[in-house]
Parts: structure tokens; sequence; C-alpha cells
């Protein structure tokens, strides 16, 4: 079994940073998939960003390339989501997932077996 907790998340104007930190405990290997989505009110969760916890190319949506940092801390159990040059539409409540099973698509939230609780993200213009 995997937890997840998020933190980090915040109320900032358009232009700041953010760090989401998502926190986990309990059996990982260095296969799983760490995932960042986020749900804007109204609209489907989508995908962020991933990681392999052993490393590798992250990958990114096209939505937050270039503005977004996925990363991992092996010692300290923790991914995180470094959030640069943030928008108005990048206000939603920002999730934390685990994969399994290294195969298979990295974007699509049906792949991930474990969440957190989410944390909420504002960004105001």
């Amino acid at each position: 079994q995997v937890q997840l907790v998020e933190s980090g998340g915040g109320l900032v104007q358009a232009g700041d940073s953010l760090r989401l930190s998502c926190a986990h405990s309990g059996r990982t290997f260095n296969s799983y998939v760490m995932g960042w989505f986020r749900q804007a009110p109204g609209k489907e969760r989508e995908f962020v960003a991933a990681i392999t916890w052993g490393g590798g190319t992250p990958n990114y949506a096209n939505s937050v390339k270039g503005r977004f940092t996925i990363s991992r801390d092996n010692a300290k159990n923790t991914v995180y989501l470094q959030m640069n040059g943030l928008k108005p539409e990048d206000t939603a409540v920002y999730y934390c997932a685990a994969k399994e099973n290294r195969y298979g698509s990295r974007a699509s939230l049906r792949e991930y077996d474990y969440w957190g609780q989410g944390t909420q993200v504002t960004v105001s213009s």
C-alpha cells in the first residue's frame, strides 16, 4: 500500500511561483511512475507531469512545458512540482498519483493506482 500526501498549494498572483510536494509512505519501487494531475472547477482531471521514481526523462503536458518541473528526492521520499510563471488558468486542485506499472500511458489517470487528497492552487490575475 502506498500513501500520498500533497502540500504547498496556496493563493498567488499571476507570474509567481509555487512548489508542490508529495510525500509518500509505504512500499515503492524504482519502477513506479509518479505523476501530478490537476482538476479545475467544472473540468475533468488532467495530466500535468510524470517521472519514474528511479529516474529517467520526465513527461509534461504541453500547457505546462517550460514552466513546470517535476523532480524527486529519494532520500526524502518526496516528489516535487516546481511551478513558475503561474497563470490564472493554472488554478486547480493538484493531485499526486503513483502508478505501479512503468508501462502504459503516463498521462492517463486510469493507469494510476494511488492518489493523494489534493492541494488547492489559486492564481489571481
